[in-house]
């Protein structure tokens, strides 16, 4: 597959979790608000359950964002975590999702959602695509999906393909017949490259790109973001996915010192869809200008 650059009039808006900053992450009210709020893409991160269903969770973990521990309180691994793989579809649908909280329950954003009773329950991927593309017939609009594939190494350990089970059901919700409305993005490069060559993806995919000290896939970020790492993702991918410090430093002295990441992207035909733009966690250097009655923000 040949990647060529896209050239957008504007950029994209790609609903993080949907509309976190107003409902909880990934719940399918806060992607209903994020598609009728005029979103370009919807975020799914895509977790493999116990009988191998793809639930949208942002991590392979459900004590953060569910009232599991009250549910199931003997059910957590080791590490004192529980895992979305050691529960069936049936048993993660039971637990009341809710706005994300730290290790001692305290509301990681404390001016969102309350933590408490939300009434909403996880999705499955399926269920989500459904309201998407429900939304899109009803709205007259083309609204797509980004799904993350989350951990493929852990959930390769874990005895199952999540790329291949993604896959799968793009095909089964006609994404074959419309694969602009797709991107799959992932961190871990070595997955990305054999959704490429091994799996034949026809979707537009991204690389994301972490930091190392984040040691949050297999893959040496550092050097990604060399111009030779860059070359190497040429034919892999669209484009990627940046952490916005990756972008810029800030000197002492407030000078701000942009990188050459998006040059040398531009010069291979990559894409970049750089993340988070959020109101109440915006990167050092931002500001925004909020719009009077709503939490919106120009940044």
């Amino acid at each position: 597959m040949t990647t060529q650059r896209r050239i957008e009039t504007r950029p994209l808006t790609i609903a993080h979790r949907g509309a976190c900053a107003y409902l909880p992450e990934h719940s399918l009210a806060a992607k209903a608000m994020a598609h009728a709020m005029g979103a370009d893409y919807l975020e799914q991160d895509v977790v493999a359950t116990r009988d191998d269903q793809l639930v949208v969770l942002h991590d392979i973990h459900v004590d953060r964002v569910t009232n599991v521990a009250a549910v199931f309180p003997a059910r957590q691994r080791a590490d004192g975590r529980y895992y979305a793989r050691d529960f069936s579809l049936a048993e993660l649908q039971s637990l009341e999702l809710t706005e994300r909280t730290d290790a001692a329950g305290r509301a990681v954003f404390p001016s969102r959602f309350p933590v408490g009773d939300s009434g909403l329950s996880i999705p499955t991927l399926d269920q989500e695509i459904r309201l998407v593309q429900g939304m899109n017939a009803s709205m007259g609009t083309k609204t797509g999906i980004y799904p993350e594939i989350k951990k493929p190494a852990w959930h390769h350990k874990e005895g199952v393909d999540v790329a291949q089970l993604l896959l799968e059901a793009l095909s089964q919700s006609g994404y074959e017949q419309r694969p602009d409305q797709v991107f799959v993005q992932c961190f871990d490069v070595n997955e990305n490259i054999r959704l490429r060559n091994e799996l034949k993806c026809q979707y537009r995919q991204i690389q994301l790109i972490a930091d190392d000290a984040w040691q949050d896939a297999p893959t040496p970020f550092a050097t990604l973001l060399t111009p030779g790492g860059l070359t190497q993702l040429k034919g892999v991918v669209a484009g990627i996915g940046p952490w916005i410090p990756q972008l810029y430093s800030i000197a002492d002295d407030g000078t701000v010192m942009v990188s050459r990441l998006i040059e040398e992207s531009n010069l291979l035909g990559l894409e970049e869809h750089t993340y988070t733009l959020s109101a109440d966690a915006l990167t050092a250097g931002f500001g925004f200008q909020r719009f009077p009655g709503s939490r919106d923000c120009r940044v």
